[in-house]
């Protein structure tokens, strides 16, 4: 009997709307200096499953971890009182040994 093979799931819209944006500061820079450890702005819903998930289908690599946390909104004066801003959620990835995410290509 033939051995049948795994499929890749391709990335949908779904995970997309999980992974947001890179983040790019110096503590990020230095946490991924070895080239293993990614850090992703996601959606504040968003479980430490389905992060692993999103990351696996859109950038084709093997997961080992996901940390995550979320930070709330500082608070800023205006002219008409107190405002706040936005809150988000930070991911840091693990990657597998010899998986590489190459996020800021060119910079």
């Amino acid at each position: 009997m033939a051995k049948k093979k795994a499929v890749k799931a391709a990335a949908t819209v779904n995970d997309y709307a999980v992974l947001l944006s890179p983040v790019i500061t110096e503590k990020s820079a230095t946490v991924g200096a070895t080239g293993r450890t990614v850090t992703i702005k996601v959606d504040p819903r968003a479980t430490k499953n389905e992060i692993r998930q999103a990351v696996e289908r859109v950038f084709s690599v093997k997961v080992d971890g996901v940390r995550t946390c979320s930070f709330m909104g500082k608070a800023k004066r205006t002219a008409r009182g107190v405002g706040r801003r936005a809150g988000f959620k930070k991911a840091y990835v693990t990657l597998a040994e010899g998986s590489k995410i190459d996020l800021v290509e060119g910079l």
